[in-house]
């Protein structure tokens, strides 16, 4: 059934799912009686599935696996991001790496590295998102 999927689809559910990072584990489902997710506020009303995958899969399950640390993931998410060209959702995964203990001079280094393997404009649009970012710190 996977493979019947467009790449592009395929592309466009990832960076859905990327998409999200505000939605720490820690948040609940609304189906559980407590306040909806930002998962639910964001998609649950058309997309329920998919909003629930975001809760229990991407951020209830894999973000939790004790394989890389939270700082890890959130290096190889920004660096996926950069790489896809996702200034959206670079903005919060931004956010939530500073959270999750990398340092803004990490950030900017990951980014200057990553200006060589993902291209030079897409490490320039991130830098530009992360100033907008840290300023609003």
């Amino acid at each position: 059934m996977m493979g019947s999927v467009s790449n592009g689809m395929k592309t466009g559910l990832l960076a859905a799912c990327l998409a999200l990072p505000a939605l720490a584990p820690a948040q609940t489902l609304a189906g559980e009686g407590k306040a909806p997710s930002r998962a639910q506020q964001l998609m649950g009303d058309i997309a329920p599935k998919m909003a629930e995958l975001t809760d229990k899969v991407l951020y209830g399950d894999i973000w939790e696996r004790p394989q890389l640390s939270k700082r890890d993931r959130s290096l190889v998410t920004v660096s996926a991001l950069v790489a896809m060209h996702r200034p959206d959702q670079l903005k919060s995964h931004l956010l939530l790496a500073r959270q999750n203990g990398v340092s803004e001079e990490e950030l900017v280094e990951a980014l200057t590295h990553l200006a060589f393997y993902t291209g030079w404009p897409n490490a320039v649009s991130a830098l530009a998102v992360a100033k907008e970012v840290f300023r609003k710190q």
